[in-house]
């Protein structure tokens, strides 16, 4: 039986500037705020923590790096935006770093899918595969596989889509107390840390305004080796 094609996926986001969005809609993001804070104080901290996050939501973030990783070959590509800048593709390792808009990443990303049947994410569920298929959406591309479908196992259909999030599997399904970051799961099996480069996901949208965009690239591509390794240990160990 031919083994089944494997992709490692990761994103990296950034927000909006709230201070240039319209009134209306500062007005419906900072409403609840409004009504939870109990002083100015309270309400200030609230804003800036508002601030900070709105790279979370599709709605108010977009995509700035997308990277695949095929398992088996253990090479991939980051697709990564760089405004008003034209770079020429570069090599890390065996990973290629390739300027792309949003659209254009995306639409490229989708029909890379059409070719592999597992999808390995940490924590994809909760954050990177709604942000690529709302993102995708609101561009005008249809997304080639439904990598929301089957949370467990059981429910997998057989249509060449099967998404396992580690974020997940790793903590049977939060069963566990505290699920654990990318970071310390791969701290605990010995995995190089995407932190070890210094650079962790709270800097991507302090590097992108400073137009250190290689650098972002660069940080997804650690995102992309430390999920393919502690994929292989749970595929060793803990896959039943």
């Amino acid at each position: 039986m031919t083994p089944a094609n494997k992709l490692v996926i990761d994103i990296e986001t950034v927000g909006e500037d709230f201070d240039a969005l319209d009134k209306p809609t500062q007005e419906n993001l900072t409403r609840w705020i409004k009504k939870d804070s109990n002083n100015e104080e309270e309400y200030k901290l609230a804003l800036q923590d508002l601030k900070s996050g709105l790279g979370f939501s599709p709605l108010t973030g977009e995509i700035v790096a997308l990277g695949v990783l095929d398992v088996h070959k253990n090479e991939g590509a980051v697709y990564y935006q760089a405004p008003g800048q034209k770079n020429e593709e570069i090599k890390e390792g065996g990973v290629v770093l390739k300027q792309m808009t949003e659209a254009d990443m995306l639409a490229k990303f989708w029909e890379l899918a059409q070719k592999y049947q597992i999808f390995i994410t940490f924590n994809g569920r909760g954050f990177d595969v709604p942000f690529l298929m709302i993102r995708s959406a609101i561009h005008g591309i249809r997304p080639t596989k439904d990598l929301m479908q089957a949370r467990y196992p059981w429910q997998a259909r057989n249509d060449g889509a099967v998404h396992v999030d580690l974020y997940d599997q790793l903590s049977f399904y939060g069963a566990t107390r505290r699920k654990g970051s990318l970071h310390l799961w791969s701290r605990a099996f010995g995995i190089e840390s995407p932190k070890s480069g210094g650079v962790s996901g709270d800097d991507v949208q302090p590097l992108f305004k400073k137009k250190k965009f290689l650098d972002i690239a660069k940080y997804n591509v650690g995102d992309l080796r430390a999920t393919r390794e502690l994929y292989q240990k749970w595929e060793q160990y803990l896959n039943f």
